[in-house]
């Protein structure tokens, strides 16, 4: 027995650091989270917090909300980085390297400055909506706080990011296979719809998962565009758990019940992601 404890200590003691270092950062605080979301305030555990949050309307508003708009960025995300991955994967090399620095620069602008930008874009006073007030068109500019404010501004970071998580699958549709199919009499359509789409399929589907959550959590950008005001007519999970946060007469267990709901949406999406990567590299 002893022999067997030395070989495994062996073996794992240069990972001790590592593990406890997780524990401490990954493990611990979300064991402390879901006690926290049924602790009850007289002491002893309780599911009046998770009924309160699931059962309430500004719960449920918070959650489908997040799930609307998640979905809504990932799936534009998809429909236009995924034709502009495309097109920069094959691209010469000094083009390149041009859009890829500046999707990286677009990917890691966000939070408080990118709300300042938008409203110093589309607000109120905005130079776009000046602009076409100046020409008298009919067309209004949506509230920073609004379902669509808050699509518009996720999308400028979300898209570059899809872009540069879908570049490398693009690389897998070699040459030689429209080479094959052009040889067979293929159209571009039937090369698509038969070889591209199947074998990409599982990638964007990927991607798409990574974007819808990230914006999920997502909390900086529409806070600071009004998103965390009790005002604001659009609720989400992050404002949700800093309002509770920032409030004297509540707990934290309400806070802490949102926290959980976020930590399982993201890991069913993240434990789906690995299933789909797992599944598109079995063919290479």
């Amino acid at each position: 027995m002893a022999k067997r404890l030395n070989h495994w200590l062996a073996d794992w003691a240069p990972a001790l650091p590592v593990l406890v270092v997780a524990f401490g950062l990954l493990i611990a605080p979300v064991i402390a989270l879901l006690v926290e979301s049924f602790r009850a305030n007289e002491g002893g555990f309780t599911l009046a917090h998770w009924l309160d949050v699931l059962g309430g309307r500004s719960g449920q508003r918070a959650i489908l909300t997040s799930l609307g708009v998640s979905a809504v960025c990932a799936t534009i995300s998809l429909l236009v980085g995924a034709p502009l991955a495309w097109l920069i994967s094959r691209m010469t090399t000094l083009p390149r390297a041009t859009w890829l620095a500046v999707l990286n620069l677009a990917a890691n602008f966000g939070g408080i400055g990118l709300a300042f930008a938008f409203i110093a874009t589309m607000g109120t006073y905005g130079m776009v909506t000046l602009a076409l007030q100046s020409l008298n068109l009919p067309l209004a500019m949506p509230a920073p706080n609004s379902f669509t404010g808050l699509v518009i501004a996720f999308e400028y970071t979300n898209i570059p990011l899809f872009v540069l998580l879908s570049l490398p699958a693009m690389g897998i549709l070699r040459n030689e296979w429209w080479e094959a199919a052009q040889t067979a009499a293929a159209t571009g359509w039937q090369f698509w719809r038969m070889v591209g789409i199947p074998v990409l399929t599982p990638f964007l589907a990927a991607g798409w998962l990574l974007i819808f959550t990230w914006t999920m959590g997502l909390y900086g950008l529409p806070f600071a565009l009004g998103a965390g005001s009790p005002a604001s007519p659009i609720r989400l999970i992050t404002t949700e758990i800093g309002d509770v946060l920032q409030a004297s007469f509540t707990g934290p267990q309400r806070a802490a019940v949102f926290g959980v709901i976020l930590l399982l949406l993201a890991s069913i999406s993240l434990f789906t992601y690995r299933s789909l990567l797992r599944r598109a590299l079995q063919w290479f």
